[in-house]
């Protein structure tokens, strides 16, 4: 299996460094080729350096700054898509409350049956100590919003870990392209059928920085959610 790494970034200047040697640890010889691909949305904390320095010691390591305002995350996750060479791409947000260790059950999963999108859910029903409980509960409300409204493929649409054949990405109609859920984007925008598998893994505590989730976000995720209902409807 050859997969490529999307992983978008912002001031994880921290986090960076240990998240690549933790991929490198995980799948180094037990998948046939891969690359990871970190899309920075212009961190002004120093990560660029990081960057470089990780670009000369790992050969199947490469990273985008992308220069466009608003930062967006989604944006991000689009532009490595773009560049990804691999048919098979898994995305991971890289401040560590994913475990690179959890990827090879991603993987197990995906190769094995016939899903075009495996996705490591959160059990956001119940009480996880590393999410705050504004987090918990906008993660809970759209959620519920989702699975009412919208047809239902996950129990975690906000997930920022997940692998999915490109050819997804490929067919799907325009995108939404705003906030830091392109999970949904990817989903909900499909022309073909989504065969979605979750796979539920914990979800660490946030090692350094601090979550990216406001009400901006929360904002773009029910607009997109009730944009596409009415959709469905007309």
């Amino acid at each position: 299996m050859k997969l490529t790494i999307v992983s978008p970034a912002y001031n994880e200047v921290h986090n960076i460094k240990v998240f690549v040697e933790q991929i490198e640890e995980a799948l180094s010889n037990k998948i046939e080729e891969f690359e990871i691909i970190i899309v920075d949305d212009n961190s002004k904390d120093g990560s660029e350096e990081i960057l470089r320095k990780l670009n000369d010691k790992f050969k199947n390591f490469r990273y985008i700054i992308r220069q466009e305002q608003p930062r967006d995350l989604s944006q991000s996750c689009i532009l490595g898509f773009k560049n990804a060479k691999f048919e098979n791409i898994l995305v991971l947000d890289c401040d560590l409350q994913h475990k690179p260790s959890d990827i090879e059950k991603l993987i197990n999963e995906f190769k094995n049956n016939n899903y075009n999108i495996v996705i490591g859910a959160r059990k956001i029903f119940s009480k996880i100590e590393s999410l705050s409980i504004f987090r918990q509960t906008a993660s809970i409300l759209i959620i519920l919003i989702f699975n009412t409204l919208l047809k239902k493929y996950t129990n975690d649409p906000m997930s920022g870990f997940f692998i999915f054949k490109k050819q997804v990405f490929i067919n799907a109609d325009k995108f939404y392209g705003k906030g830091f859920k392109i999970l949904i984007d990817l989903i909900y925008n499909s022309k073909e059928t989504v065969l979605s598998k979750d796979v539920f893994i914990n979800f660490d505590h946030r090692v350094a920085n601090k979550s990216k989730m406001n009400f901006k976000i929360l904002f773009y995720i029910i607009d997109f959610t009730v944009k596409k209902f009415f959709k469905r409807l007309f």
